[in-house]
C-alpha cells in the first residue's frame, strides 16, 4: 500500500452501492486487519497504534497508542472499551456520516482496540437523535456476530468479545467521557472529578478506554498499511488522514477527507468554493467551541499544532464556514444560546457564566447594548475560562473571545445604535 493525498482511505467505501453490509465490506480489505491483529500480542498492537502516531479525532488529538498504554496489564478487574459517537458538536457531523456508510469499519476497529487493551466488552454510544444510524450499527453489529466476528473464541483465536450499541439522550454534555460513563451507568450524564481518570476507574468503576469513531475506525488501515504507510499522510506530529466537515457557505457542503495539515484554501477548492462567490468573512476550523479564524487564516495549516499556533484548535474538523452576510455578534449570540441550553448545571462557572453571556449578547445584538457589556462580556468569560467542572465552559467562551478580537467593531457599531436611537435604554436589563 502506498499512500497517495488524494487517494481515500477513511471514505474509500462510503460510495458503494449497499456500503454499510458486510459483504461490501469484505470485498474491499474487510475483516482482514483483525486477523493480523489476533494473531499478535496486544502489547505489539499498543506500539503499533504509538509508532503510526495516531492522535485521537474527537477532538482533543492525545496519542491513541498512549492513552491504550494506560490500562492495566493485569484483568482483576473487567477492561471496557468505549466509544463516544455522542456527536453534538454543532457543525460536527462526521462521525454519524461513518458510522451510516461503513459501521464494520468501527467494528472492526472495535474487535482489533479491545484486543490490544484486554478488554471483552465494547460500547458504542450514539446520540439519541439518530435512529438511522442507530439501526444501521445494530444491523452491523448483528451480521458480525453471525460471521463469528463477534461473540466467543473469534475465528478461533480464544479472544471474547461482545459490543453492546447503546442510544443516548439527546445531551452535549454526554460528549465528555466522564459524563457519558454516568450516562452509560444509568445516571444523569454529569462530568467527574479527575482523577481517578477512566483508565483507573471508569465504567462500573473498572478500567476503561473511551475512543472517538474515526480514531478506532483508522485503526484496521494501520494494521493493515503499518506505521510508515499512515505517516506518509498528513504532517510530522499529526500523520494521516482526516474527514472534514465542510458546512456553511460553500457551494458542495459535505465530508471531505484530506491529510491532517490541509488548509481551508485546498479544502475549499475541493467544495466548489464560496457560494454564489460572496467572499469569506469567518469560519472554525473544529466546530463552534474553538476559537475563530478569519479569511486572514486561509493557509493556516489544519493539523493539531497549526491551529494551535495560529490561536485556535483543530478540534472535530468541523469547518463552519461564514460569509460577509453573516453578523458576527449574531453568529457568537446562537453558539452562546447553545451553550447555556446544553449546560449541565453542575459548576457555577459555566452554569451562570453561559446564562449571562446569553442575555449580554442577546441585549447588544437588539440593540440596546452599550460599550460597557463588551468589557463585562469578556470579564465573564475570563471568569468561565479554566475554571469550570470540564471543557464545555471553555468552549462556550471560544466564540465569544475571539469573536470580539477579531470583529470587535461590529460588536462597537451594535452599542453606537442603541446610542444613537434609543439612549434611555442604555445599561437597561432585559
Amino acid at each position: 500500500m502506498t499512500a497517495d493525498p488524494i487517494t481515500p482511505v477513511l471514505t474509500k467505501r462510503w460510495l458503494l452501492p449497499q456500503s454499510w453490509r458486510l459483504a461490501t465490506y469484505e470485498k474491499l480489505e474487510g475483516y482482514t486487519a483483525f486477523r493480523k491483529a489476533l494473531a499478535g500480542t496486544p502489547e505489539q498492537l499498543v506500539q503499533l497504534v504509538k509508532d503510526a502516531g495516531l492522535r485521537g479525532r474527537g477532538g482533543a488529538g492525545f496519542p491513541a497508542g498512549v492513552k491504550w498504554s494506560f490500562m492495566p496489564p493485569n484483568e482483576d478487574k473487567p477492561h471496557y472499551l468505549v466509544i463516544n459517537a455522542d456527536e453534538g458538536e454543532p457543525g460536527t457531523c462526521k462521525d454519524i456520516p461513518l458510522m451510516m456508510a461503513d459501521p464494520h469499519s468501527l467494528i472492526e476497529g472495535c474487535i482489533i482496540a479491545a484486543y490490544a487493551m484486554r478488554s471483552h466488552h465494547c460500547f458504542i454510544y450514539v446520540r439519541g437523535e439518530v435512529p438511522h444510524c442507530i439501526r444501521r450499527l445494530n444491523s452491523a453489529v448483528r451480521e458480525a456476530y453471525a460471521a463469528g466476528y463477534l461473540g466467543k473464541d473469534i475465528i478461533g483465536s480464544g479472544f471474547d468479545l461482545d459490543i453492546t450499541v447503546h442510544a443516548g439522550a439527546g445531551a452535549y454534555i454526554c460528549g465528555e467521557e466522564t459524563a457519558l460513563l454516568d450516562s452509560l451507568e444509568g445516571r444523569r450524564g454529569q462530568p467527574r472529578l479527575k482523577p481517578p481518570f477512566p483508565a483507573a476507574s471508569g465504567l462500573y468503576a473498572a478500567p476503561t478506554t473511551v475512543n472517538n469513531v474515526e480514531t478506532i475506525a483508522s485503526v484496521p488501515f494501520i494494521v493493515n498499511g503499518g506505521a510508515d504507510w499512515f505517516r506518509e499522510m498528513g504532517s510530522e506530529k499529526s500523520p494521516g488522514p482526516k474527514i472534514f466537515s465542510i458546512s456553511g457557505h460553500v457551494e458542495r457542503p459535505g465530508q471531505y477527507e484530506a491529510p491532517l495539515g490541509t488548509t481551508l484554501r485546498e479544502l475549499l477548492e475541493l467544495c466548489g468554493g464560496m457560494k454564489d462567490g460572496i467572499p469569506l468573512k469567518f469560519w472554525t476550523p473544529g466546530g463552534s467551541s474553538t476559537p475563530l479564524f478569519t479569511a486572514e487564516h486561509l493557509d493556516v495549516p489544519l493539523d493539531f499544532e497549526g491551529a494551535a499556533e495560529a490561536g485556535s484548535m483543530l478540534g472535530t474538523t468541523a469547518v463552519q464556514v461564514f460569509n460577509e452576510t453573516v453578523s458576527v455578534p449574531w453568529a457568537v449570540m446562537k453558539w452562546t444560546q447553545f451553550y447555556e441550553h446544553e449546560s449541565c448545571g453542575k459548576c457555577t462557572p459555566c452554569r451562570e457564566g453561559t446564562y449571562w453571556m446569553a442575555q449580554i449578547l442577546e441585549r447588544m445584538v437588539e440593540g440596546r447594548g452599550t460599550e460597557e457589556d463588551i468589557d463585562t462580556l469578556l470579564d465573564v468569560c475570563d471568569n468561565v475560562l479554566g475554571r469550570s467542572f470540564c471543557a464545555l465552559g471553555d468552549g462556550a467562551v471560544s466564540p465569544i473571545t475571539s469573536g470580539i478580537k477579531y470583529f470587535r467593531d461590529e460588536f462597537l457599531a451594535l452599542c453606537e445604535k442603541n446610542r444613537a436611537g434609543k439612549p434611555e435604554l442604555v445599561g437597561a436589563q432585559r
